[in-house]
């Protein structure tokens, strides 16, 4: 086989319904009862961070990259990673994850970024290629079910993972609906 020409860009709002779209292809209505849905839920990714695969003019893979907290540290949420399926197993997927990680560690080293570290939650044999580990047993808590072997972090820096601690949850907050007596 070929060779096939994979262009990775940054995302911009233009590709949203296109994402949207593979992400409904690809995942189906069972991504709103997962817990990452819940930590992505009215919390803007970052687009300068998320990331788009073309072969061509076709939109072919995406992953992208939300502001969240675990416990007090700043980090990001890694997902939904996507890739059309007849195009798995041409190393799409670990391409759009090693460049939004390469993104997020220069946008912490040029000061652009507070976040520290990359959480998923994942199959640490594939991810574990890219830097990912477990997080200990018990040292974090997700809004909601999920098995903790699945739990993963990359850190961007010297974080320790003693840092990794606690209650992971949202970075971004609606701003509150105040209304008037």
């Amino acid at each position: 086989m070929t060779e096939l020409s994979i262009s990775l860009l940054p995302e911009t709002p233009a590709d949203d319904a296109a994402i949207e779209r593979l992400i409904a292809r690809t995942f189906g209505p069972g991504r709103y009862a997962r817990t990452a849905f819940r930590l992505r839920e009215n919390n803007p990714h970052r687009h300068d961070l998320s990331f788009t695969a073309y072969i061509g003019t076709m939109l072919v893979g995406s992953v992208r990259l939300t502001p969240i907290l675990i416990g007090t540290v700043p980090a990001l949420l890694l997902g939904p990673l996507t890739v059309e399926p007849p195009f798995r197993s041409h190393g799409i997927g670990r391409r759009l994850v090693e460049r939004a990680l390469e993104a997020a560690k220069a946008a912490l080293a040029q000061g652009d970024g507070a976040a520290r570290l990359v959480l998923l939650v994942g199959d640490e044999p594939y991810y574990g290629r890219m830097g990912f580990q477990r997080v200990p047993r018990g040292q974090v808590s997700l809004p909601g079910p999920v098995d903790p072997a699945r739990v993963l972090v990359c850190p961007l820096d010297a974080t320790p993972m003693d840092a990794v601690r606690g209650p992971v949850r949202k970075a971004f907050a609606p701003a509150a609906v105040h209304e008037s007596a």
